[in-house]
């Protein structure tokens, strides 16, 4: 990926909405130069979607999101990926990261209530023969989220020694 593409990406990570003209006024590039560019990184697949980061969790109604750490066994010749495309077909995963540490696999999830998130753990994720264990944690509030801090009141702390 060229520099220029880099910070075409940049700008569009901060601002999905910013247009041609913007995105080439800021870096003193021709309108068509940035439109080019933009259309190739769509097809390439370096930006895969373009979405809006809303604060109230609650806009959509009620929903519950937990973080899944899955400790799996790598299936032979394919390692994780094979497990990792499987888990991503699942309408619930919304996000699904390779890590190190004591556990595989992160998997973020949205269900409609704690039922729902039992339900896939028990019954879909347990019963994937290369799951030997899984560690799930519910997020309870959002502070920041992709680069942007939720709530428009930030406090003060003062930490006493």
């Amino acid at each position: 990926m060229t520099k220029f593409e880099q910070e075409i990406v940049k700008i569009l990570q901060e601002d999905g909405r910013a247009s041609y003209k913007q995105i080439a006024e800021m870096l003193s590039a021709g309108e068509d130069k940035v439109k080019a560019a933009v259309e190739k990184l769509e097809k390439d697949g370096v930006i895969l979607k373009y979405s809006a980061i809303v604060a109230d969790d609650e806009f959509f109604g009620d929903t519950v999101q937990a973080l899944i750490e899955v400790k799996v066994s790598p299936m032979k010749e394919k390692g994780y990926d094979e497990i990792a495309g499987y888990v991503s077909g699942f309408d619930e995963v919304k996000s699904l990261y390779l890590m190190s540490g004591a556990y595989d696999l992160a998997i973020f999830i949205e269900a409609k209530n704690l039922r729902e998130v039992a339900r896939f753990v028990s019954e879909k994720l347990s019963l994937i023969n290369s799951v030997q264990s899984v560690a799930t944690h519910f997020i309870l509030k959002k502070y920041k989220l992709s680069g942007t801090t939720i709530g428009a009141e930030k406090e003060r702390l003062l930490i006493q020694p």
